[in-house]
């Protein structure tokens, strides 16, 4: 009896790293051979054009018509529907080390908004108050100032050659406060309280220029606001308050400059695209982009549930959206096609309540849910996250990826936990 002939493949391998470059010679491998065998392969290779043992050698994931090879070679094509009859060009990348866990940061109340910087994390509470931390888990200052838990926050200005920053906070109380944080003498001062909404303060974003930030509420407006601080400044300085002073006149209100209407419930999340673009999602079952300049709505992406968070990539120009349907979703808003949705990424078993891209690589985002769950995606590998951090015992409630090196998360088991994921590997994932 005649036995099986295994069935072979031809293909020809090729990487964008140029330090484990191969010869793009077509090779023969079995059609079932799978990620660990290939990697094998490439390390042989390697270790005879260096003339040295491949033992140890460097693990490889391998794509093909950009998409990760999860599976064997020739599950992988079945699914695509790919002809085994060809030479397969398989592009082949470094593999990608897990986010390390570094440091858990205790509240005393669920950490619903984070925002990292190079040097410091930024944190709201719902106890009403939010928080500065160093990167290394010290806690800096924690500042008093809404009635209500807080909802958001975020950077305006941060640079380590001047001495003050300042950041924005959003509450339920309908506010979003402008702080001043002078980092020598680590005092806060708020300068600006602004008022106009009806309802929770629920997202804030700052314009790239720093000058103006946009809010997003449960009563369902979007808000342009300006934060310069100038006046108000000249007036402390003119007025000279006492360091412990908190008096309301030196406290400016200010009212938006803008105010638009479109969303038919609550906003849930808003971010600037460029200068003078933004977007925004919603419980309505809808992302908006929005033209701040012109004062108007400008497209509108429909869903099927809730959207919770919305994240937009200035690499790729690609928007993820985080969903009550347990989805993440990517979108071209460039698309002029009939379908934006480019893919679904399921893997959470609980609501999506926030999604951030990579700041330096174009394929990466993470994502966290009420299933106590972060997760690390790239987008050629939709059908399953590269990574799960376990860390959270309760529902996660944001997350921050500001910075390069640090992935954060918040949740109501009032923790705030940083994952550092090193520049070096990252560098691996082009």
């Amino acid at each position: 009896m005649a036995e099986d002939r295994e069935v072979h493949v031809q293909v020809k391998f090729f990487t964008k790293q140029k330090q484990y470059a191969i010869p793009d010679t077509p090779l023969t491998v079995p059609v079932d051979v799978g990620r660990g065998q290939l990697s094998n392969l490439i390390n042989t290779i390697l270790a005879e054009s260096r003339e040295e043992s491949s033992a140890g050698g460097v693990q490889f994931d391998f794509l093909l018509d950009g998409d990760f090879i999860l599976t064997s070679l020739s599950e992988h094509l079945q699914n695509k529907i790919i002809s085994a009859e060809t030479v397969f060009d398989i592009e082949y990348v470094e593999k990608q080390a897990a986010p390390r866990p570094e440091q858990s940061l205790e509240h005393d109340d669920w950490v619903c908004a984070i925002q990292g910087t190079k040097d410091y994390i930024l944190s709201g509470c719902y106890d009403a108050t939010a928080r500065l931390w160093s990167q290394k888990g010290d806690l800096l200052v924690t500042i008093p100032g809404h009635s209500a838990p807080l909802k958001c926050v975020g950077w305006i200005r941060h640079d380590e050659s001047e001495p003050v920053s300042s950041f924005v906070t959003g509450s339920h109380d309908q506010t979003a406060l402008v702080w001043h944080w002078r980092r020598d003498t680590n005092d806060v001062d708020c300068l600006l309280s602004c008022r106009g909404h009806a309802a929770s303060v629920d997202c804030v974003s700052v314009s790239p220029s720093g000058e103006q930030m946009c809010t997003g509420s449960w009563d369902k407006m979007l808000k342009l606001w300006s934060t310069d601080c100038t006046l108000v400044e000249e007036s402390k300085d003119t007025e000279r308050p006492s360091k412990k002073q908190k008096s309301a006149s030196t406290i400016q209100t200010r009212v938006p400059v803008l105010t638009l209407s479109g969303h038919t419930e609550a906003i849930s999340a808003v971010q600037w695209l460029d200068k003078q673009k933004v977007v925004t999602s919603s419980w309505d079952h809808s992302l908006r982009l929005w033209d701040m300049q012109a004062a108007q709505q400008t497209t509108l992406l429909p869903g099927t549930k809730a959207f919770l968070d919305v994240s937009y990539s200035q690499l790729s120009h690609m928007l993820v959206a985080a969903s009550a349907d347990r989805h993440v979703r990517l979108f071209d808003p460039r698309s002029s096609e009939g379908v934006v949705v480019k893919c679904a990424f399921t893997s959470h078993t609980g609501w999506v309540s926030g999604v951030d891209w990579s700041p330096t690589r174009e394929h990466l985002f993470m994502s966290g849910s009420y299933d106590g769950i972060s997760k690390l995606w790239d987008t050629r590998s939709p059908k399953a996250p590269l990574f799960d951090m376990k860390l959270h015992e309760d529902k996660i409630l944001a997350v921050d990826w500001s910075v390069p090196d640090l992935m954060l998360s918040g949740g109501a088991d009032n923790q705030l936990h940083i994952f550092s994921y090193s520049a070096a590997n990252l560098a691996t994932c082009d």
